[in-house]
């Protein structure tokens, strides 16, 4: 766990710092705390708040605190003394907003599982402890939590402690230290800016789907393609790719292919065979490998030989579509691994000469989706480029960037890209994944910030039913899906039909739902919603910190 205790970082770690060391708060009545207690199993200790208070005032421990300080390492006195003196610079209508996030829940029912309370009211204990700390004349810090929590006793399971503080993601914590720096995490009231109409609605057309099974003889693929239409279809809106993630179907954002279908446009969702289910159920039978390295080029080439396959339906005869798709001006969406895969297609230049590099040392330090990226070190050549120009914009959400584009390969894209970033999500964090990545892409750009939003909530409720009952660990687990997403999901239907009107007459009218106002319109008090075209100054330094290590 990183030392600088700042942020929402600094919020958890005012509760696991001291447990980390054997020290955890306890007061046990509605007035000012005076005491700490520490439990392990049947034993139980004791610490005074103004012990603490004096230790926090001096830099040293007082003597009577020797029996739990004389084993510490010099390195942990530190680590103790700074976070009993740290001081958090958030106001309590900050911190009492936050903690009513979807992400806040989690993190106070998290924390909750160390207290050792008869009435389990522990997660509503720390919610007022931390807001009623926030409001001491010197603000947030461990000593002014312990003072305003607000019972008796704070009694603390000291093994429980450590296994929440071990869950501890700093790439997770960093991330949430860039979404409050990108802008004030909830405005007291939503913006003035009146909106002409909800984009999210669906539109009138009747949506069809006509399902293809297309082969690429020279690559011996076989691609399964769903498009979604309507009799309003026409060739002045660009035709829509969906790629999917790896190990899962061209079903993934069948709610957002039947909303922009609606609106009159023509998604065209294909199934990658080298990295889909059925190739993931294979690989778990020991039948295949989860992911050849051909895959990573053989994904942009599956969405160029749909774009052409397509091409040639546009001209058939008595088709129903003859004449109505735009091949020629089109737009990716691309969900995870499909993110990477849309990214590359758009022009972000596959760089491996790093990866290969990186991919050699430790990988249990690597996420999930770093982890799948080394897959590519087996590649024979340092870079690809696998642009197609009929790729005219990309929407690319969580997607996998860290090492596959090196250094520079993102600079390469070459058409207007919006990116959107779960602060939540595990799979793919945001901060190395999406936010270092977006630094490095060449406007227009869009990066839109989703608090408390998990790999998979963007994906259709039908997709995610597995995820209920799954143990919520530091790589797995805790996905936010089905109607607990639905303002996710909202807010994409809207913001992907705007930036797919960005490529037709309509782009004036839709323009106005591309902007900081609405995404702060769309947010809730579970999922606060940034936008941004550029990184500022003050979030920069986070993406630096983070670069730097």
């Amino acid at each position: 766990m990183r030392r600088s205790w700042k942020s929402l970082k600094t919020i958890t770690g005012l509760f696991c710092a001291i447990a980390l060391t054997q020290f955890f708060g306890a007061n046990t009545s509605a007035q000012a705390a005076d005491t700490v207690i520490v439990r392990l199993g049947l034993f139980a200790e004791s610490i005074s708040l103004s012990d603490l208070e004096s230790a926090a005032a001096t830099g040293e421990f007082p003597r009577n605190l020797a029996f739990y300080t004389n084993n510490l390492s010099e390195q942990d006195r530190r680590l103790i003394l700074g976070a009993l003196q740290t001081r958090i610079p958030l106001n309590v209508v900050t911190v009492s907003r936050l903690l009513n996030t979807q992400i806040g829940t989690t993190i106070l029912n998290d924390l909750a599982t160390a207290i050792v309370r008869e009435d389990k009211a522990g997660a509503q204990a720390l919610r007022a402890g931390f807001v009623l700390g926030s409001t001491a004349p010197k603000g947030l810090s461990i000593l002014s939590f312990i003072a305003a929590y607000p019972s008796k006793r704070l009694e603390i399971n000291l093994p429980q402690a450590f296994t929440v503080a071990k869950n501890l993601n700093s790439s997770f914590w960093l991330t949430q230290q860039f979404m409050l720096a990108i802008a004030p995490l909830l405005e007291p009231s939503k913006p003035q800016t009146s909106f002409p109409f909800d984009p999210s609605q669906p539109g009138s057309a009747q949506v069809q789907v006509l399902n293809l099974k297309l082969n690429d003889q020279k690559r011996d693929r076989n691609i399964p393609v769903d498009i979604y239409w309507s009799t309003a279809v026409t060739p002045d809106k660009p035709l829509l790719v969906f790629s999917h993630g790896l190990g899962s179907v061209r079903t993934d954002l069948r709610y957002l292919a039947e909303h922009l279908a609606s609106h009159g446009y023509t998604v065209a969702a294909l199934e990658h065979p080298g990295s889909n289910e059925t190739n993931t159920n294979l690989a778990i039978q020991n039948k295949t490998r989860l992911l050849k390295p051909q895959e990573f080029l053989d994904r942009p080439k599956d969405i160029s030989f749909v774009l052409d396959q397509l091409e040639k339906l546009n001209q058939t005869a008595n088709n129903p579509l003859q004449g109505k798709l735009a091949t020629n001006n089109a737009m990716v969406i691309g969900y995870s691994f499909g993110g990477g895969t849309a990214l590359a297609i758009a022009g972000a230049e596959l760089q491996l000469e790093r990866l290969k590099q990186r991919c050699k040392q430790n990988l249990a330090v690597l996420s999930l989706g770093e982890t799948v990226q080394c897959l590519a070190q087996e590649l024979p050549a340092n870079s690809y480029q696998l642009r197609d120009t009929r790729i005219k914009q990309a929407i690319a959400l969580s997607p996998t960037t860290s090492l596959m584009f090196g250094e520079t390969g993102l600079t390469k894209v070459q058409v207007p890209t919006l990116i959107l970033a779960g602060s939540a999500d595990k799979t793919v964090p945001a901060l190395p994944e999406q936010i270092v990545g977006f630094s490095k892409i060449p406007s227009p750009k869009w990066l839109v910030g989703i608090l408390g939003g998990t790999h998979l909530s963007v994906k259709d409720p039908s997709t995610t039913l597995d995820q209920q009952g799954k143990p919520n660990t530091p790589l797995s687990g805790g996905e936010v899906v089905g109607e607990q997403a639905a303002d996710i999901r909202k807010y994409l239907k809207a913001i992907a039909l705007a930036f797919a009107a960005q490529l037709t007459p309509e782009s004036e009218k839709y323009a106005i739902f591309l902007t900081s106002d609405y995404a702060q319109f769309a947010s809730t008090a579970a999922f606060p919603i940034r936008l941004v075209t550029e990184i500022p100054p003050q979030a920069m330094a986070v993406v630096k910190q983070f670069i730097k290590q």
